[in-house]
């Protein structure tokens, strides 16, 4: 019977039901118990976290990767159907399409997603309390994988490190952490990028370290490790426990050789120096360019093209070539002329402002050099040398630990990658000899020039005092061209295309300001067919504003870059306008008093 005689009598279903009430409020007070202890023990709370950011970091770069060869696949094989009629020379028109995209993607939602990325993360740790904007990890996905799959020259360690970095430091600033746990967490993300991209676990956590932090922190230690096991095991899950290189197992043939590879190591290093130097050459000539900033990419795409005819290898990634050459598939001629090559062509992908990263170029120009100079002495000392891919895998160490300044994330990451312990001598060897070199030529890396050339010097951990010596009022632009809130729409679409700025001033009758109107603005209201809208319709009203008497330092702070143009006003009469302050105009400002300090002028010395 459903129902029992006697109001304390229950049925067995009703009986059943109590039993599953229970369990659930009992394992929900358990669940509540394992959060309130995760909350008082940091040290719980830390290895939860760095578990979560491994499996995000692996999940992004699992991700990133099948972008890149989507990408890959759409831009060349769709493209050379496409283009057929092109025959050959198609490859001139995919890199440039590609920055077609690539331009406008990061110029309009995260410009942090510009350039290699690795330096980006070093100056949110050391600025900013590990603090990136969550954005950036998608932007930056996005970015780099229509770069690198359209034959952009770059390499998939920066942009995985700043997607890993800016996960972990997402998850942190969501739950309110403070700073230093916010950075560790920076930290978990880029090891877990580097684990998860290329299957090397060990050189993920010297490479956040050494790097990201600039300092083995042995209380961050464990967490770090955690995040790069987990983030590794899960994607060899995605994409099978891989090395990224199948090459001979090679060793030491005589003891001879090691003076082979000390030359090694000081070739590397003025490689490496003449990478650096190029790449930052490369970013000040397409500045200097006079079209808008977003049209850039393209110019940098057409040479990628033009380039690429010589050899596909020079496209993307560039591993199948490191092979090849490794492989003894390339004659001495053409390993040092895509050696060169390969300097030139991630110059002018990452200076005209695409997005990838610096880590797989210099592998391969490591490995295009060491290899040249294996197949000339095993042509000379075939007795006494291995083959000409131990030359090559040494190289890419030594070529890497140069640019970068990361002896230990060098070796690592080349024994994992490899899996070749035998030659672990002559690695360290070069290595060390490139690393030291480097240093005695040039104190910055490639990673912390790109920092002191906007005022940040990660070796002190401080701001060089240049900007605040600088006052918005000598910075400025004061004759910059301003339009009236009465203007008809179309008519400001007229000179908004002819003019080549990105927005203006919108004053009122007697002059005074009322807003700003930028690209973002007209966008919303593109496709309208109101004739009546004007200026003023789609204006920014009460737009942030600066005064002539404030330091560059301070307004920096303050707009945290999210505009690219600010109105100066009069600071007894707040809208009065009288210039704009522009990102051209900060750097102007910036490279002129640094010029004059370097000429004896005014001295700014840091703090």
């Amino acid at each position: 019977m459903l129902l029992c005689k006697g109001g304390n009598q229950k049925t067995p279903g009703v009986h059943i039901d109590n039993q599953a009430d229970t369990s659930v409020a009992s394992r929900a007070r358990s669940f509540k118990s394992f959060v309130s202890a995760l909350k008082t023990s940091e040290t719980g709370q830390g290895l939860v976290l760095a578990v979560i950011v491994g499996v995000v970091a692996a999940l992004g770069a699992v991700a990133f990767r099948w972008l890149i060869e989507s990408f890959r696949s759409l831009f060349f094989g769709g493209g050379s159907q496409a283009l057929s009629f092109l025959g050959d020379y198609y490859v001139i028109v995919i890199p440039a399409a590609g920055g077609l995209l690539v331009g406008p993607l990061v110029y309009f939602f995260a410009r942090e997603a510009k350039g290699h990325g690795v330096p980006e993360v070093m100056e949110a740790v050391a600025v900013r309390g590990g603090r990136i904007r969550p954005r950036v990890a998608v932007v930056k996905s996005l970015a780099s994988s229509l770069c690198i799959g359209s034959g952009g020259s770059a390499g998939r360690e920066g942009p995985i490190v700043q997607i890993g970095s800016a996960a972990g430091s997402a998850i942190g600033q969501w739950l309110r952490l403070p700073d230093e746990t916010v950075k560790t967490l920076v930290a978990c993300g880029a090891a877990g990028g580097i684990s998860a991209t290329f299957n090397a676990p060990i050189a993920g956590v010297f490479f956040a370290l050494e790097v990201i932090l600039g300092a083995v922190v042995t209380r961050k230690f464990a967490y770090v490790v955690i995040s790069s096991v987990v983030a590794d095991f899960l994607s060899q899950a995605f994409l099978g426990n891989k090395r990224a290189f199948s090459v001979p197992e090679f060793g030491i043939t005589s003891g001879w050789e090691f003076a082979f590879y000390v030359a090694l190591g000081i070739f590397a290093a003025l490689v490496a120096v003449t990478f650096i130097h190029l790449l930052y050459r490369s970013e000040d000539l397409f500045d200097s360019i006079k079209i808008p900033e977003y049209f850039k990419p393209v110019l940098g795409g057409l040479v990628m093209g033009v380039m690429g005819l010589y050899s596909h290898d020079l496209f993307g990634v560039g591993y199948e070539g490191i092979t090849k050459a490794m492989a003894g598939r390339m004659a001495l001629d053409m390993l040092l002329t895509l050696c060169l090559l390969k300097i030139v062509a991630t110059s002018v992908t990452i200076g005209s402002g695409g997005s990838g990263g610096i880590f797989a170029p210099s592998l391969f120009i490591g490995a295009m050099l060491g290899t040249a100079l294996g197949t000339a002495v095993n042509g000379l000392f075939p007795a006494i040398t291995a083959p000409a891919g131990a030359y090559g895998i040494v190289g890419m160490g030594a070529v890497f630990a140069g640019a970068a300044r990361a002896p230990f994330s060098a070796m690592l990451i080349i024994f994992e990658m490899t899996g070749n312990y035998a030659i672990i001598l002559p690695l360290m060897t070069a290595v060390v000899i490139s690393t030291l070199l480097t240093r005695a030529l040039m104190r910055e890396t490639i990673y912390t020039l790109k920092l002191v050339r906007r005022g940040l010097d990660i070796e002190q951990g401080e701001l060089i005092d240049v900007m605040r010596t600088i006052t918005v009022g000598e910075a400025m632009t004061r004759d910059f061209p301003v339009v009236p809130a009465t203007m008809p729409l179309r008519e400001f679409l007229q000179l908004f295309q002819k003019s080549g700025y990105h927005g203006f001033p919108v004053v009122d009758e007697d002059g005074l300001l009322v807003g700003i109107v930028t690209y973002t603005d007209i966008q919303r209201f593109l496709g309208r067919e109101d004739e009546n809208l004007t200026v003023g319709d789609i204006a920014t009203r009460s737009p942030f504003v600066v005064y002539p008497d404030q330091s560059l330092d301070r307004v920096l702070k303050a707009a945290e870059g999210e505009y690219g143009r600010i109105p100066v006003v009069n600071r007894e009469d707040g809208r009065k306008l009288v210039g704009v302050l522009r990102r051209h105009d900060i750097i102007r400002a910036y490279r002129s008093r640094v010029r004059k300090s370097a000429r004896g002028g005014t001295a700014s010395a840091g703090y």
